[in-house]
């Protein structure tokens, strides 16, 4: 029985497990992207449920995450300042959510299909590599970059590769001892005794891993000052039960700048990147999909536009679906789209009721998880058999991962597209037609057949000339257009003059299943 023909509710015993572990991965996520946008800490949050919750319920993605974004923060980060205030900077958020509903119901999802799967899978294994070489200074207590950043260069001046360089000097080592304890139970887990047993299998490992890192935190606080990790290497999460601090949380638009150009700009700038970025997610982790079940696009941007409304309307930063989440969704063993759901709820019940427990979670207990999340997404054997596929996949795949890996999500995607078109325009430009030789005829004449392929476009023009030329005087030759589906007008005008080039020189010219002009 296939998974759609059952209530999304009978998956509990899946989906639940994996709403917790994306939960605990999206709360740090949701915090460091807020406060890497310069925005209140709050709002990531609430990004974060209504990408959970409300966005989940509308999409028809069973296994996509949506909420903050990091590809989003510098463009967050420069609005905030450029409209002079997060209220203003709050009612371009709604405008861009509106944009992004009108491109959903204009079926502008079909974009997404355009991108070829090389390209698809270098980004898969660039952010595998980001995630791994990013969660390494978490892992050894290391967090003056923000916890979920993906970009090489980071705001102190330093990148992803010098960040390494500082392990040895600036490592925590308790830090340390939970990161490496925390990702020795996320290996075991994964071992054949421990699956095969199913009481064991019940308990996520990811889940597991945290809570044995907060009891070992606790005995360090208790018993070793050298080894206690500090409030500063522990997730964040602001305690709306202090007086006052609730009814600050939640920030409404200002719409009196609706007349502004620079605000309908940056509500444009955010749909379209928003928009992008949540395509390409949904259309990577559709591959992902053991069950590989087909994302509506559409839907899907309707669905972001409807959050991304509510989001700006409530104090919220704009959201895209992200495939860190969605990675660790996957993994987690989720079947449904309820694990998005309860990842939402889970928010919910954490920010307003524990989160004073939730800030005794050690960010290298995450980055743990975050750093086997990475490694299947960037296995070895991944890069192996892209090299076997041959260069027109391997170089546009290899090229995305690297151009991701030093600069940034949309960067190495434009260009690792940029490359795959080349090499498509360059492999159609080498065989739009086939020709083939038959012999003399009885007349002495040699007899050439060009059989043209099923698209030929201009930018076939100019070798298709050149083969016309190539043909020798007082030859026959049969042009067969009888696969052809597009015939460009440019190739049909170029047609249409050698045949009087042919007359010329002598060359018995037949056209099969193609309509000249004259």
């Amino acid at each position: 029985m296939k998974i759609s023909d059952k209530p999304l509710l009978s998956y509990a015993s899946h989906d639940l497990p994996a709403g917790l572990v994306v939960f605990l991965v999206a709360i740090p996520l949701c915090l460091g992207i807020a406060l890497a946008s310069g925005a209140p800490l709050f709002s990531g949050i609430i990004t974060g449920v209504i990408g959970g919750v409300i966005v989940g319920a509308i999409s028809n993605s069973h296994t996509s995450v949506s909420g903050p974004a990091a590809g989003l923060t510098v463009i967050v980060l420069t609005a905030i300042n450029e409209l002079g205030s997060f209220e203003l900077f709050l009612s371009a958020v709604v405008l861009a959510g509106i944009f992004q509903l009108v491109l959903g119901i204009v079926k502008a999802g079909i974009i997404g299909a355009f991108f070829p799967n090389s390209v698809i899978r270098g980004m898969l294994a660039a952010i595998g590599l980001t995630l791994i070489l990013k969660q390494i200074p978490h892992f050894f207590g290391i967090d003056a970059d923000w916890f979920g950043d993906l970009n090489f260069i980071e705001p102190d001046g330093k990148n992803t590769l010098t960040r390494l360089g500082t392990i040895w000097d600036n490592m925590h080592l308790g830090a340390w001892i939970v990161g490496a304890l925390s990702l020795g139970i996320l290996i075991l887990w994964e071992q054949p005794f421990i699956r095969n047993r199913k009481r064991l299998k019940m308990i996520p490992g990811a889940l597991l891993a945290v809570v044995v890192s907060v009891v070992v935190n606790l005995i360090f606080f208790q018993h070793n000052e050298v080894l206690r990790i500090g409030d500063s290497h522990l997730v964040a999460l602001p305690d709306l039960t202090e007086p006052g601090v609730l009814q600050q949380s939640f920030r409404f638009p200002d719409f009196s700048a609706i007349n502004t150009p620079l605000l309908w700009k940056t509500a444009f700038v955010i749909a379209l990147i928003a928009s992008l970025e949540t395509l390409l997610s949904v259309e990577a982790v559709d591959k992902l999909d053991p069950h590989k079940r087909t994302t509506s696009k559409n839907r899907e941007l309707i669905a972001q536009g409807t959050g991304n409304i509510l989001a700006g309307f409530i104090g919220g930063i704009p959201m895209t679906a992200v495939i860190v989440r969605s990675s660790a969704n996957l993994e987690a063993g989720n079947k449904t789209k309820m694990s998005a759901i309860y990842h939402g709820i889970f928010l919910v019940i954490a920010a307003f009721f524990i989160p004073q427990l939730l800030n005794y979670i050690p960010l290298a207990s995450l980055a743990s998880i975050l750093l086997l999340v990475g490694y299947k997404l960037s296995k070895p054997v991944l890069y192996a058999k892209m090299w076997k596929d041959g260069w027109t996949v391997f170089v546009p795949f290899i090229a995305t991962v690297i151009v991701v890996l030093f600069t940034d999500l949309l960067t190495g995607i434009m260009v690792g597209l940029g490359i795959g078109i080349f090499i498509l325009l360059r492999e159609n430009y080498r065989y739009p037609y086939h020709i083939e030789k038959e012999g003399d005829t009885s007349s002495g004449e040699e007899r050439y057949i060009i059989h043209l392929s099923e698209h030929v476009s201009f930018i076939n023009k100019p070798s298709l000339q050149k083969a016309l030329q190539d043909i020798p005087d007082n030859s026959t030759l049969v042009i067969d257009g009888s696969k052809t589906k597009a015939l460009s007008h440019d190739v049909s005008v170029a047609l249409s003059e050698f045949v009087v080039v042919a007359r010329e020189r002598n060359i018995h010219l037949t056209f099969l299943a193609i309509d000249i002009p004259h």
